[in-house]
């Protein structure tokens, strides 16, 4: 099955989010990525947190493709197009953008966000795209994990 998410909306192409709040934009854009793959409550919490630090919040989420090669086969558990539009339907995300790479540099690159948001199992050394997010001015954000099963822990006790 494709991968394919359609664009308009809150579900986003790169052309559309750069041309929304890509350079030059007047609002501060705060930008987290993940597979968000079972959203929960730790998901929300990043969100939610990650949207109080600026006026727009987009979310970058890995496709079918990137989730199988950094997961492994069986994953992800929800395809890329349903995890787009549960993302999208969420109250502090203004907008998603689902992307092939491994990472999204790309994106980060072509967006030049304001405040770059991972969850706090990252150390900064680590998050992809800091670098450049710091170079052009921006900061970034590790957010506490709050006490809620991962995804990974979801799936091993649905697999039983």
């Amino acid at each position: 099955m494709s991968d394919a998410v359609p664009s308009g909306g809150r579900v986003l192409t790169l052309q559309e989010a750069v041309a929304r709040f890509g350079p030059g934009r007047t609002r501060t854009l705060v930008f987290s990525n993940g597979c968000f793959d079972l959203l929960h409550r730790g998901h929300l919490a990043l969100l939610t947190a990650a949207r109080a630090l600026g006026d727009v919040l987009l979310v970058g989420v890995n496709s079918d493709r990137s989730v199988r090669r950094l997961k492994g086969e069986g994953r992800p558990a929800v395809p890329a197009r349903h995890r787009a539009a549960l993302l999208a339907s969420l109250r502090p995300v203004d907008g998603v953008i689902v992307f092939d790479e491994d990472t999204p540099i790309e994106l980060i690159r072509a967006l030049s966000p304001d405040v770059l948001v991972k969850g706090g199992d990252y150390d900064r050394s680590s998050v992809v795209g800091g670098d450049e997010v710091e170079a052009a001015g921006g900061r970034v954000v590790l957010i506490p994990l709050v006490d809620a099963p991962s995804t990974t822990e979801l799936l091993r006790r649905i697999r039983g």
